[in-house]
């Protein structure tokens, strides 16, 4: 995948900062147990407060190894000459492994917050691919593109924002319209990509599949895997 040099961040920071709060709290609670003598509630304490840290790397390698590494095996089926979309592309992880890949195509990264627009701006600077690059600020339920625009289109852990269902509906909705015939669509999320694919489905996509990321997509553990949906626009 090569050195990265943007400034990503960390994914779901207040989850990681209450793992590691979880961490040193448990660390503590072992400690006064054993000075005070109980010692069943000490290991009890040390055992949930080394599952904590265990969550607590997960997230982190995820964030910072796992999840790039999963993307960058997703994009390396492009030719090179795609018009990809990326909604809600944050500071750019993805938008800049997805550029890095096209010498002759273009990436659209959609962000509904302008500060993180900014920051996704910069960090194409940072890898070299901002000449490949443009940044747009908009809503994922009403996208300011023609139909058919883009060859792909992916979304990393955006949609599941949308706090209303029929609003996260409208934004499957919203990618498909946008996306040609026979076109790539790839959503990686935590949650509801079993509803993703029903409206994608209700919709007329045959081509459909959903898939597990794997372990290096778990933010925390296995309970909070993220699922990969690949779908294919219906051709003309």
């Amino acid at each position: 995948m090569g050195k990265r040099h943007g400034r990503y961040g960390f994914d779901a920071p207040w989850a990681l900062a209450g793992l590691l709060l979880g961490v040193i709290t448990l660390a503590a609670l072992t400690v006064l147990s054993f000075t005070f003598d109980v010692p069943e509630a000490g290991v009890a304490f040390l055992l949930g407060g080394t599952y904590t840290l265990a969550s607590a790397g997960s997230h982190l390698y995820t964030t910072r190894h796992g999840k790039p590494a999963v993307w960058a095996a997703e994009l390396d089926r492009l030719e090179g000459g795609e018009r990809l979309l990326d909604l809600g592309c944050g500071r750019g992880a993805v938008l800049t492994l997805a550029a890095r890949r096209l010498d002759e195509g273009h990436v659209t990264g959609l962000e509904q917050r302008s500060k993180e627009a900014l920051r996704a701006r910069a960090n194409a600077g940072r890898e070299g691919v901002a000449d490949r690059v443009s940044l747009v600020v908009g809503d994922l339920r009403d996208l300011p593109f023609e139909d058919s625009a883009f060859d792909v289109v992916v979304t990393d852990q955006a949609i599941h924002t949308i706090a209303r269902p029929e609003g996260r509906e409208q934004a499957v909705r919203e990618a498909l319209r946008v996306l040609r015939p026979g076109g790539l669509m790839l959503i990686a999320d935590q949650h509801h990509t079993r509803v993703y694919e029903d409206t994608l489905r209700s919709l007329g996509v045959v081509d459909v599949r959903r898939r597990d990321a794997g372990w290096r997509f778990w933010y925390g553990g296995p309970w909070s895997r993220t699922e990969i949906l690949e779908a294919r626009s219906p051709a003309a």
